[in-house]
């Protein structure tokens, strides 16, 4: 662990840029008392990928990132690598059957048993938000995307079967952090604040365009964790299915690491921004994507 001002450092090899990137949002007046970069810390928009970031008294929207939410989902099975005997390619075109991907891939209409899931979202705070810049998100719930989101049917090391992906909030999580990005760097071109990076413009607590915020926020994080829960379902379904046994959940993960929560760190009640980075707190269970196409 490597300290320098108010950057402490956890990866050992770091290249410069990211080390400068990550000096800049360090250096924002409100970071208090560090900023922390993890073992795989890497360049992002505005703050580094793998950085955990307290304020206090403001958030930068683009530290939290433009897939608001994103994370991942496990569920461990009953079965062993040696019960996987029927024919892969069928299992792969049954899950992509059952889960839209790519960009702009949406469901055709609203699955009955996601209702209820819609049915929460449409309740939460920030929904009015939601409705107004992508009124199409009903049918973007279930769906993976694209970039680096993945669905997985993976083996552990005693060779148990996981399902396992990594989403977020789709497009409408993307237009409602563009969109208060946007507002965060006109309040800052409104104060004159000169900032060292346009995408480190920061909302100032107490504000009318915070709390906006952060109601955008909570909704868009809720709607990234159930748009898992809700294609999780759908893999699990289609695993039964090509296996012709019911798949039980001997054990689920589900965990975001971009987003922002109300923590206490250091005797401090701060908004802790994570980007790329999960809870680690004792006893929280976490999961940590690998290199997609290594194996």
């Amino acid at each position: 662990m490597v300290g320098v001002s108010k950057l402490v450092n956890f990866a050992s090899i770091l290249e410069d840029q990211t080390r400068a990137q990550a000096e800049r949002t360090a250096s924002m007046p409100f970071v208090q008392p560090h900023l922390a970069l993890m073992p795989d810390a890497h360049l992002g928009k505005g703050a580094t990928v793998g950085s955990v970031i307290p304020t206090v008294g403001a958030i930068i929207p683009a530290a939290v990132g433009v897939d608001i939410g994103c994370g991942m989902m496990a569920v461990r099975t009953q079965f062993h690598g040696s019960d996987l005997r029927g024919d892969l390619a069928d299992l792969h075109a049954r899950i992509s059957a059952a889960v839209p991907l790519s960009a702009g891939k949406y469901n055709a209409s609203v699955d009955e048993l996601a209702r209820p899931r819609i049915e929460e979202l449409e309740q939460h705070d920030g929904i009015d938000q939601a409705e107004a810049i992508a009124p199409n998100w009903r049918l973007q719930l279930g769906t993976l995307g694209s970039g680096n989101h993945f669905i997985e049917v993976s083996l552990d090391e005693d060779e148990t079967v996981w399902l396992f992906l990594h989403s977020g909030s789709r497009g409408v999580g993307n237009k409602l952090a563009g969109k208060h990005i946007k507002v965060a760097q006109q309040q800052c071109q409104r104060r004159w604040v000169r900032l060292p990076d346009p995408d480190l413009a920061y909302l100032v607590e107490g504000e009318p365009e915070f709390w906006s915020y952060l109601a955008a926020l909570r909704w868009a994080q809720r709607f990234a964790f159930l748009n898992r829960e809700e294609m999780m379902r759908r893999v699990v379904l289609a695993l039964a299915e090509w296996q012709g046994v019911l798949v039980e959940r001997v054990e689920e993960v589900n965990c975001h690491h971009n987003y922002t929560a109300r923590e206490k760190h250091f005797g401090k009640e701060v908004w802790l921004s994570r980007k790329g980075a999960i809870d680690a707190h004792e006893g929280m269970l976490g999961l940590i994507p690998g290199s997609m196409g290594d194996r």
